[in-house]
Order: structure tokens, then C-alpha cells, then sequence
């Protein structure tokens, strides 16, 4: 009896999360629907409102968003964009401060969360996964003797919370993983152990 039961839980579990992840992005994006004028939206046209719609509009608008600041004119306005905001002593802070982040995390030329890596946390002996951001910067710099790295050690099973470190780059291992297989390990609180990746030579 117990046996069927944690099958039954098994199956369910990820299903039902899932699906309630997946609720609660749809409706998020649904939201831009609001934008729209009262008499273009879906319950004014159909008479009933169309989940997950939203969504769609929400994609393509950042798809054309990207198209068009591709070229030169587009190039141009942003910055301009960028300048006004810079003008505004809250804004300029707020604004400048998540652009920074998620320059580095969505560029393709960002090396943040690039590489797994094995560090040893919170103390000698005992060891996690951390992913590199970067490498220290400004005055920081002026008192690490050495090479050091930039690290992220995420909370399990939230990888969203978590704790920076500057490590020296000989306390550092760099794991043959992928990031989404060491996200998939540290959520899994260990169960979802990777592939072990033989080394050669």
C-alpha cells in the first residue's frame, strides 16, 4: 500500500508543480493585456477572457522590442532612453543598478553562470556547488593578494536566494557540468545526481 502511494506521489508531485509554475507565469503575463484599450481586449471581441493570450502579446512585443533596437536608429533611441532615466537620481540608481545584472546574466558575452563549480562551504571540509559570476573588481581588488573569482552559493531547494564569495581561484574546482544540470543538482537537494563525466587521458 505504502509502495503505490509514494508511486502515485512521485507522478503527481512534479505534475502538480509544474502546472501551478506554468499557472502562475501565464496569469503574470496576462497582465500586459491590461495595456491594451478596454475595447481591444479579448472579453470585449470574444466576450470571454482567453488565458495564457496575454503571454503570446508579452512575447512578442520583447521580440519586436529586440528587432527594432537592433539597427542604428534603434541603437540610438535606447541610449537616449538610458540618458533620461540617468537624469532621475532614484530611477538613475534603480535603473542602472538591474541593467548592470542582467547585462551580465543575459548577454551572450557575459560570463556569469557560466561554469559549476566545487568550493568548499561554509567551512574546510565540507563542499558545494557554486557558480562564477566574474572576477572582483574596483577597490576590492586593492586588498586580495592574488588571483580570486567572484562565486555564487545558492540555497537548495531555492537557488534564488544565496551568498557571494570572493574565493582565491586555487580554492576553486571547476566541474565538468553543465549549469542546468548543477541548478537541476542543488534543487533536487542532491537527489538528481548528474551524469558522471569521465575524464580522459
Amino acid at each position: 500500500m505504502r509502495k503505490y502511494f509514494i508511486t502515485g506521489l512521485l507522478i503527481w508531485v512534479p505534475l502538480v508543480i509544474t502546472l501551478w509554475v506554468l499557472d502562475i507565469l501565464i496569469s503574470t503575463m496576462d497582465q500586459s493585456l491590461r495595456l491594451l484599450p478596454p475595447e481591444w481586449r479579448p472579453e470585449a471581441l470574444f466576450g470571454y477572457h482567453i488565458p495564457g493570450l496575454g503571454m503570446i502579446l508579452t512575447l512578442l512585443v520583447v521580440f519586436l522590442t529586440g528587432l527594432f533596437t537592433a539597427n542604428m536608429l534603434g541603437q540610438r533611441l535606447v541610449k537616449f532612453w538610458e540618458w533620461l532615466l540617468s537624469r532621475i537620481p532614484v530611477v538613475k540608481t534603480i535603473y542602472s543598478s538591474v541593467k548592470q545584472v542582467s547585462d551580465t546574466l543575459l548577454s551572450g558575452q557575459g560570463q556569469a553562470f557560466r561554469k559549476a563549480l566545487l568550493v568548499q562551504y561554509p567551512r574546510e571540509g565540507s563542499w558545494t556547488i557554486a557558480f562564477q559570476t566574474g572576477r572582483p573588481g574596483g577597490d576590492v581588488t586593492n586588498y586580495l593578494k592574488g588571483e580570486y573569482v567572484s562565486v555564487y552559493v545558492p540555497t537548495t531547494p531555492n537557488p534564488t536566494s544565496g551568498f557571494f564569495l570572493m574565493m582565491p581561484k586555487s580554492d576553486v574546482i571547476e566541474l565538468d557540468m553543465s549549469v542546468d544540470e548543477a541548478l537541476k543538482y542543488i534543487i533536487s537537494m542532491g537527489v538528481a545526481a548528474p551524469h558522471n563525466h569521465k575524464k580522459t587521458g
